[in-house]
């Protein structure tokens, strides 16, 4: 099982070279709800806090700060537990 990467408070040159501050913004409220990724996708955490529950494995929380890497074919429970916004890109 391929795992969720959280990498904690990455510094600007990093963010720089991914270009994070082109990618769109999602947001969403406080909410449960079942997703599954068809590509990879990497999420900066703008604001909030989440917990996301891979089908068969652990919960991963992320939290403002943290750059994610969420596998491709990952089939994942999300419950937002404060209002979450983050720019994402699909790989």
């Amino acid at each position: 099982m391929t795992q969720i990467i959280v990498e904690t408070n990455p510094d600007a040159a990093r963010l720089a070279s991914l270009g994070v501050d082109h990618w769109p913004i999602w947001e969403k409220e406080a909410s449960e709800f079942p997703w599954e990724y068809f590509e990879q996708e990497i999420s900066y955490i703008l604001e909030g806090r989440a917990i996301i529950t891979p089908e068969g494995g652990q919960p991963v929380e992320i939290t403002k700060g943290d750059l994610v890497t969420m596998p491709s074919e990952l089939i994942c429970k999300w419950k937002v537990v404060e209002p979450i916004r983050k720019r994402y890109h699909m790989a």
